[in-house]
């Protein structure tokens, strides 16, 4: 029997998933997981070897990005077949066989600075802007950058909490964001009426898409027109 051949009886077999047997790796079917169940019942060596090689190209076609997004995707297709049938399969593997603890293992914690979630609302140009304030040397362009910030600061609090804002808020979050790098002892600050206007709204938005859409009420009226006159 060929490897190819397995799971053809599905075609026919009307049995609820529920009453079968887990799949360990759902994403490449049932008729696959049988395939390896059957590679366990082969004896002969050469030949489950033989039909190792024809289930890695099924299981290649069915998952074809693994060549797009992983380094090294023929080790990890072997490793999937090894996984699937539960590190009983033993063949000529061009790899050695995955350890079983390695699908224990939890990934590693991804730490979150703490600056990011405080002020989130600010932006990520807002936080390169000050990078780049940082950087430059001391001037009128550093200053002149410096109290731009600021004012995007006002700005997008505006957007986001939609509340009168304190000059004294911004300049604090500014001196946090900066790390006490940046002069903030002479900021001229945007009046709040300025910088609502200067922010877009949602009525804005539709309006200026309303704009841009045609309308057909007098083409239509047209054309009944003109067939009436004909």
């Amino acid at each position: 029997m060929d490897i190819k051949t397995i799971g053809r009886d599905d075609l026919i077999d009307m049995e609820y998933n529920t009453s079968r047997e887990r799949m360990i790796i759902p994403e490449y079917g049932r008729n696959v997981q049988r395939m390896v169940d059957y590679l366990l019942t082969i004896e002969h060596r050469e030949e489950r070897n033989k039909q190792a090689q024809n289930l890695i190209a099924i299981i290649a076609n069915l998952n074809p990005q693994v060549y797009e997004t992983d380094e090294d995707p023929d080790h990890k297709l072997w490793d999937h077949l090894h996984i699937m049938s539960d590190f009983k399969l033993d063949v000529d593997a061009p790899y050695p066989p995955p350890a079983p603890e390695s699908l224990l293992e939890k990934p590693e914690q991804v730490d979150y600075p703490e600056v990011s979630r405080r002020f989130r609302h600010y932006g990520q140009i807002t936080r390169q802007m000050i990078e780049h304030a940082i950087n430059l040397p001391a001037g009128e362009e550093k200053k002149a950058l410096t109290e731009a910030v600021a004012n995007l600061m006002k700005k997008n609090y505006i957007i986001w909490n939609k509340d009168n804002v304190d000059d004294a808020v911004i300049i604090d979050n500014l001196k946090t964001l900066s790390e006490g790098q940046l002069d903030l002892s002479d900021i001229n600050f945007a009046d709040k009426r300025e910088l609502v206007q200067q922010a877009p709204s949602s009525n804005s938005y539709n309006q200026k898409k309303n704009r841009k859409r045609p309308s057909n009420t007098n083409n239509n009226y047209k054309r009944k027109n003109h067939k009436h006159k004909n």
